[in-house]
């Protein structure tokens, strides 16, 4: 009896488990644009778990798109340590990329914000997007986006014609404050582009789940992790040996779950259509009582003052420490941001022009009500975003119980690929 009761909790439980994905024998391709090494390192650690399941992906791409320090030279340290791990890799599956194929398909994108525009000049990132894109492949391109959207959106730009082959997971959020004109130029120029803007659900990964005993965000990375190999070393001494990978629910979205359906449940979470009206404008300095949605886009086109000339320099600092530059057209001045927590977020101006120097101002960032969520926006037909859904927030986090109920699952599967090195 007790035999048979055990073996009705494992069937039961390997039901449950969401069907389909790389896990179960699909392959797909795979580029992911990346800004390891730049201020947050959880990117070297997605790119370790990346490169453990690389037997698994069809990897084109891996492209440099930094905000702040991080460098091509970076992606190339991981594979460096991978490439050490690489000979008892094979041993468990020889479809694992060489090292050199890996190095070849490395590049750099840009370096330099490109402006209110969004887009500015292609940079060898950008072309590999759509030089990988243009390939003779039936299969469509999954564009696994950490960072900044700027060699993305220079590729649309040049070539409009790779759209239908993309399909883009981008971890938005602070991402998206940082990359908010990229961010604009492709919702505006590209609406039909497939794409899940994840602001919040990734940080399921590493927030609630189950996190007792060995899954702990440490325990895990001192039990399953550290002494396993190059990678296993390399992973524990990033982030003082604790799990963030807030990069990582892209690769676990193609892991286990059905990607051509971001509704159904999965590794990388599940999330719902965009919504109509997410960008506020404003043509005056703001109050604490104006509202914007959170994660949205904000734009601030102030009417030009009376003396004020094109050359006159302005910046608007968000917060004490997000610079926006204006963009000047010779009527207005125009500020973009995306405020990416629920709060009051404070700004001020500092310009050279004595009449705008010093003005300052607030607003107030808010969760959409669910009434709004529900006018789902026609103009962006496969645009999809986190579940504003009340049961699936992990705290103030929507959407990040559509990861972490399978914390178990995910984790458990890391830690036998890491068994791997040893």
């Amino acid at each position: 009896m007790w035999i048979l009761l055990a073996a009705a909790l494992i069937a039961s439980s390997a039901a449950a488990e969401p069907p389909g994905g790389a896990l179960a024998g699909e392959r797909y391709r795979v580029l992911v644009s990346t800004d390891a090494g730049g201020t947050d390192p959880d990117d070297l650690q997605s790119l370790v778990h990346l490169l453990l399941y690389a037997d698994l992906f069809d990897i084109e791409g891996l492209v440099s798109s930094p905000y702040g320090p991080g460098r091509r030279e970076h992606i190339l340290e991981v594979i460096g340590v991978y490439e050490r791990d690489y000979p008892k890799l094979r041993t468990h599956s020889p479809a694992y990329p060489e090292p050199g194929a890996l190095r070849a398909m490395t590049r750099q994108g840009a370096l330099e914000s490109p402006g209110a525009a969004g887009v500015a000049k292609p940079t060898d990132g950008s072309n590999w997007i759509v030089r990988c894109a243009r390939r003779q492949d039936p299969r469509p391109l999954y564009v696994l986006v950490w960072g900044g959207l700027e060699d993305l959106a220079q590729a649309l730009h040049d070539a409009p014609d790779i759209l239908p082959k993309l399909r883009v997971y981008w971890i938005g959020g602070p991402n998206k404050m940082w990359s908010v004109d990229a961010y604009d130029f492709i919702e505006r120029s590209h609406p039909r582009l497939w794409m899940i803007e994840a602001n919040a659900t990734y940080r399921g990964w590493f927030t609630g789940g189950d996190q007792s005993g060995e899954w702990g965000n440490a325990a895990f990375v001192a039990t399953h992790v550290a002494g396993r190999g190059a990678m296993g070393n390399y992973f524990a001494s990033h982030l003082k040996g604790v799990i963030k990978m807030g990069d990582t629910p892209s690769v676990g979205y193609l892991l286990r779950g059905n990607p051509a359906d971001p509704s159904q449940p999965g590794w990388g979470g599940s999330f719902v259509r965009l919504w109509e009206d997410r960008k506020t404008v404003f043509d005056r300095i703001t109050t604490e009582a104006d509202e914007v949605e959170a994660f949205s886009v904000v734009e601030f086109n102030l009417p030009l003052q009376q003396g004020m000339k094109r050359e006159h320099s302005a910046r608007m600092i968000v917060d004490g420490r997000v610079p926006l530059v204006a963009a000047n057209d010779g009527r207005t001045l125009r500020f973009r941001f995306s405020p990416r927590d629920a709060k009051v977020w404070s700004y001020e101006i500092r310009s050279e022009f004595a009449g705008l120097d010093g003005l300052s101002g607030r607003f107030t960032a808010v969760p959409p009500s669910m009434a709004k969520t529900r006018r789902i926006a026609a103009s962006h037909p496969n645009w999809w975003t986190d579940d504003p859904g009340p049961g699936v927030a992990e705290g103030i986090h929507p959407g990040a119980k559509t990861v972490n109920q399978w914390r178990g699952a995910f984790l458990r599967s890391f830690a036998q690929r890491f068994r791997r090195c040893e």
